[in-house]
C-alpha cells in the first residue's frame, strides 16, 4: 500500500513538471512568434531606407498602384493582422505625426532591437531586465542627441534648407530637392509667428495638386489657388482687379419646401407667375450682393439643392461678378482665414464689412491647356500660404506631395524645438 502511494506521488510530480515545461515552452514560442512577426514588418521596409533605398510598388485591391519609398505610406497600405506587427505600424504612424520623417528608420531600429532581444532571451535573461535596459538606453540616447544638437534660429534659413534637403534626398523626387527644400522652408516661415514659434500648424499650408508640367513647375503662392474654372455661363468675367470677395454658404436659387412634395400647375398664367416670382427673387438677391460692392463670389457646394442656377448666373454676369462655385465645405475655414473675412450664411447678413479684399482674381491658363483660379495681393492676409504641386503623372504628383509634407514637418519640428542635430560618421 505504501509503495502504491509513493508511486502515485512520483507520477503526480512528473506530471506537474511536464505541464510546467509545456507551459514555459508555449510561452517562449508565443514570444518568439511575436518578435519574428515584428521583424518581418521591419525587413519589408528595410531595403527602402536611405538615399540608396529601393522604391516599393504597391498594388491595392481596387487596382490602385503606388510607387514610393516612404515608410509610413508602405506600412499604411500593408494589411497587417498580427498584433505585434501592428505595433510597428502604429510606431510608424506616431513618428509621422510627431516629426513627419524618419518613419522607416524607427521601424528598422525597432526590428534590430527585437532581433538582439531574441538572442538575449535565448541566453536566459528575463524579459523585464531587457525592457528596463532598453528604457535606460533610450534615455541615454536622448542625452547624446541633445549634446550633439546645435541651437537653431528661425532667421538661419540656410540651416533650415539643409535639414529639409536631407529629408528629401532619400525620396523618389530627390533630384528636385534644390527646388522643394527652399519652398518648404519659405512656406513654414510664412505661417510661423516669430513670437510663438511653437504654434506652427501645417493646416495653414494648403497643397493643391494639378496634373501637367513637371515637378520643376511647383511654386509657392502667397494667396489662394482653386483647381477649377470660373463659371463661364452667360459671359461671367474671368479676371477682376481690386476684388471684393464674399464667401457665401447659401444658395442663389429658388427656395424649396421643407418637405418633399409636388406642385401641379395646369394654368399657363399661374406658370408665368411662378417663373416671374422666381426671377424677382433671384434678381433681388443679386441686387443686394451688388449693392455691397462685391465683385467676386465664392459659393459653397450645396447638397440640398443647386447652389446656383443658370438664371442666377445670368444675373450675376450682368452685374459683372466673377463666380467660383462648388467650393468644398472643408475649405471654407482656410479660405476665410486667408482672406481675413467672414463666411456669409444668409443673404440678409450680406454686408461690406464681411468681404475680403485682393488686388487680383483671375483664371490662369497653365501649360497643358487646363485652368486654375488664383487670388493674389490679398489685403490683411492671414498667416497662410498655398503650394501648387505639378507633375507629369498622378504617381509623381502624389509622391511629390508626400515628400513635400515630410520636408514641411522637418522644418516645423526645427521651428518648434529650435535645435538641429548633426552627426558625423
Amino acid at each position: 500500500m505504501a509503495a502504491a502511494v509513493t508511486a502515485l506521488n512520483t507520477t503526480n510530480a512528473r506530471s506537474s513538471k511536464t505541464e510546467s515545461y509545456v507551459d514555459n515552452k508555449r510561452r517562449d514560442d508565443i514570444r518568439q512568434a511575436n518578435i519574428l512577426a515584428a521583424r518581418a514588418v521591419a525587413d519589408a521596409v528595410r531595403t527602402s531606407l536611405g538615399p540608396k533605398g529601393m522604391d516599393k510598388m504597391i498594388s491595392s485591391a481596387n487596382g490602385e498602384v503606388i510607387i514610393t519609398n516612404d515608410g509610413a505610406t508602405i506600412l499604411n497600405k500593408m494589411e497587417v493582422l498580427q498584433p505585434a506587427a501592428k505595433m510597428l505600424v502604429d510606431l510608424s504612424r506616431s513618428q509621422d505625426a510627431a516629426a513627419g520623417d524618419g518613419t522607416t528608420t524607427v521601424v528598422v531600429l525597432a526590428g534590430s532591437l527585437l532581433r538582439r532581444s531574441l538572442s538575449l532571451l535565448s541566453a536566459g535573461i528575463h524579459p523585464t531586465v531587457i525592457s528596463d535596459s532598453l528604457y535606460k538606453l533610450s534615455v541615454r540616447a536622448v542625452d547624446v542627441l541633445h549634446s550633439m544638437a546645435i541651437p537653431l534660429e528661425l532667421s538661419d534659413r540656410d540651416s533650415l534648407v539643409k535639414s529639409a534637403a536631407t529629408s528629401l534626398n532619400s525620396k523618389v523626387v530627390s533630384q528636385y530637392s534644390s527646388l522643394l527644400a527652399p519652398l518648404a522652408v519659405d512656406a513654414v516661415l510664412s505661417v510661423v509667428d516669430p513670437e510663438h514659434p511653437d504654434l506652427v500648424d501645417l493646416r495653414d499650408i494648403k497643397i493643391v495638386k494639378k496634373l501637367g508640367g513637371t515637378v520643376d513647375d511647383t511654386e509657392l503662392i502667397h494667396g489662394l489657388v482653386f483647381d477649377k474654372k470660373v463659371s463661364h455661363t452667360a459671359g461671367c468675367p474671368t479676371r477682376v482687379e481690386n476684388a471684393k470677395i464674399a464667401v457665401i454658404q447659401f444658395q442663389i436659387s429658388p427656395p424649396k419646401t421643407d418637405i418633399e412634395q409636388s406642385i401641379i400647375v395646369s394654368d399657363y398664367t399661374q406658370m408665368d407667375r411662378i417663373l416671374r416670382e422666381e426671377r424677382n427673387y433671384i434678381l433681388g438677391m443679386v441686387k443686394k450682393i451688388k449693392a455691397s460692392g462685391c465683385n467676386v463670389l465664392l459659393i459653397q457646394k450645396s447638397i440640398l439643392r443647386d447652389a446656383v442656377t443658370d438664371l442666377s448666373l445670368h444675373y450675376l454676369a450682368e452685374a459683372k461678378i466673377l463666380v467660383v462655385k462648388d467650393v468644398e465645405r472643408d475649405e471654407i475655414e482656410f479660405i476665410t482665414k486667408t482672406l481675413n473675412c467672414l463666411p456669409i450664411a444668409n443673404i440678409e447678413h450680406f454686408r461690406e464689412e464681411k468681404l475680403g479684399h485682393a488686388d487680383l482674381v483671375e483664371e490662369v491658363l497653365i501649360g497643358d491647356g487646363s485652368k486654375i483660379i488664383k487670388i493674389t495681393g490679398i489685403k490683411d492676409v492671414g498667416r497662410t500660404t498655398t503650394v501648387l504641386v505639378r507633375g507629369s503623372n498622378q504617381l509623381m504628383i502624389d509622391e511629390a506631395e508626400r515628400s513635400l509634407h515630410d520636408a514641411l514637418c522637418v522644418v516645423r519640428y526645427g521651428a518648434l524645438n529650435l535645435l538641429l542635430c548633426i552627426a558625423s560618421f
